[in-house]
């Protein structure tokens, strides 16, 4: 389920079932079959209370002229991450289409936290033994102040006998408004700040808490809550807090957040999505499938035109979505997923057959996740290479790169570039400027946490000629169309942010990301960007 708004990858969501009500109240008898059951009965008591308990909307007679939101009610089962029921949950939504611009609502955006800087924060906290909480938000969304007014029909099957015309003036957001995901963040922001939190420039959905020498970080994703510290007692007074303003469930040391499983051990955190795969495999009817060595062979890049169409699309872009969840975890299939999310407008039968072979590697490889070491570094090492004019069409070539902090894998890239480059050197200098924009990104956030680099960050390039562009105030014919990334990569290494050395093509980690590899090569490669649990 996606939430309206927001940016970043969406989260999955298990769903057993899914039964909604279209009509006002009472209830349709077409699903009093599924209503039979006590348990959602006792599910819709219990939202419709949490909602009266929250002064949620006041009743009054339906203005002249105005636009009244309709809504519905959703029922579905929510999992345990081992797909055991955990509960009955029913949930009164609204139909966010039904709103007007600028009369109901007007802007929507609300951040969500950035995947490198989870990854980040939990190194930190790894490396310095800080405990991890996770924490829930209950009907989260019920938090937020409008600013707007909002009219919404009552509730199926609960409209108040006395007054059965009337409607609801809200005065506190509704799950499916068009703002309700940006009156929740700002909400939740405010208290923060009053708590002493700074919100961080790098990523707006990280805050940060200093007091003396004691540090504590908390990331926020919609209702899901990371909170760290560097004392048991500042983190156990903070949650105090937090679950005193709001309506929260303390889960404890983290263990599963966003769909991600988290093993603690000795040497530090597993990030897996294993229960995620077995999920997809499952989707896709593959779970018995033959496993395979690598997610994508050696040939050469597929075409977009030169094919015939697959029968079922979305299908294919539902697959191809939930793998790219997948690349979390899992930067070993990052090349080849976005390879597949190239041509999600008009999927080819060649193109399920590379996510066929996508699937029957993961099939082999549940297991794989993300390893975060008790690291104590703080300096950052990347490497970045490219791979000049692959694409069969339109000749744009694909750059990637990973950045380690200490020995933790934090970022990594594989993308298609936006132009056509006229030379290798071109293409590959254009990776190392994207590269090292994110070094700097992750450098600057490192020093918001507190934690800066105390040496310039290593770039490693497999390209003589780019590694000489990156350093010398060299300008030719070939070059001149890339004035700005020359300055900016030369300015940063003028800084002595950056340093860019060359290695050789054989420990050239970034090229997992760029193309597909020989068994061999690319399992030396994998081992080295240390992801096998």
């Amino acid at each position: 389920m996606r939430t309206q708004g927001k940016t970043g990858y969406a989260m999955p969501k298990k769903i057993l079932d899914l039964h909604v009500t279209d009509a006002p109240s009472p209830i349709p008898s077409s699903y009093h079959a599924t209503l039979k059951d006590p348990n959602w009965h006792a599910a819709m008591l219990d939202e419709f209370n949490a909602l009266i308990q929250n002064d949620t909307w006041s009743l009054v007679p339906c203005p002249a002229g105005v636009n009244v939101v309709t809504g519905k009610w959703i029922f579905r089962h929510k999992l345990h991450p081992d797909g055991t029921l955990a509960r009955y949950k029913a949930r009164w939504v609204v139909r966010g289409f039904t709103q007007q611009p600028g009369v109901d609502y007007g802007e929507t955006f609300s951040p969500v936290v950035k995947p490198a800087t989870i990854r980040v924060v939990l190194s930190i906290a790894t490396a310095n033994a800080w405990p991890i909480r996770q924490m829930d938000v209950k009907n989260a969304f019920l938090h937020g102040d409008l600013a707007e007014t909002v009219y919404c029909q009552q509730p199926a099957g609960f409209a108040d006998a006395s007054f059965p015309t009337h409607v609801c003036r809200l005065n506190k957001s509704l799950y499916r408004l068009k703002q309700a995901p940006r009156t929740w963040f700002l909400r939740f922001t405010r208290f923060l700040h009053s708590l002493g939190f700074v919100s961080s420039k790098c990523d707006t959905s990280l805050f940060i808490l200093r007091r003396g020498t004691s540090l504590a970080y908390l990331l926020v994703y919609v209702d899901d809550i990371i909170l760290t510290a560097s004392t048991t007692a500042l983190l156990q007074s903070l949650v105090t807090f937090l679950s005193a303003e709001f309506s929260m469930s303390d889960l404890g040391d983290i263990h599963h957040f966003l769909g991600i499983n988290v093993h603690h051990s000795t040497t530090g955190l597993f990030l897996s999505q294993e229960q995620y795969t077995l999920e997809i495999l499952d989707r896709a009817n593959m779970l018995n499938c033959k496993p395979i060595s690598t997610p994508v062979d050696t040939c050469s890049k597929l075409s977009g035109t030169d094919g015939v169409p697959y029968s079922d699309p979305t299908h294919y872009r539902r697959l191809a979505g939930a793998l790219q969840y997948l690349t979390l975890t899992r930067p070993d299939i990052s090349y080849a997923v976005q390879q597949l999310c190239l041509v999600m407008h008009a999927p080819l039968d060649s193109h399920y057959q590379l996510l066929k072979r996508v699937l029957r590697y993961i099939r082999g490889t549940t297991h794989y996740g993300l390893q975060l070491y008790r690291s104590s570094s703080h300096d950052l090492l990347a490497y970045s290479d490219a791979d000049w004019a692959g694409c069969p069409d339109i000749r744009r070539s694909t750059s990637g790169f990973c950045v380690f902090l200490g020995a933790n894998m934090v970022s990594w890239s594989s993308k298609r570039q936006h132009t056509v480059s006229r030379s290798s050197a071109e293409v590959e200098y254009r990776a190392v400027a994207n590269c090292v924009a994110e070094s700097c990104w992750l450098r600057q956030l490192l020093s918001e946490l507190h934690r800066p680099p105390r040496r310039a960050t290593l770039v490693y390039c497999d390209n003589v000629s780019a590694v000489y562009l990156s350093t010398n105030p060299v300008q030719h014919q070939r070059t001149k169309h890339v004035e700005i990334d020359l300055h900016f990569v030369r300015d940063r290494v003028a800084l002595g942010d950056v340093k860019v050395l060359h290695v050789p093509t054989m420990s050239q980690y970034a090229d997992v990301f760029t193309k597909g590899l020989p068994s061999s090569v690319f399992r030396d490669f994998h081992s080295s960007l240390n992801k096998v649990g």
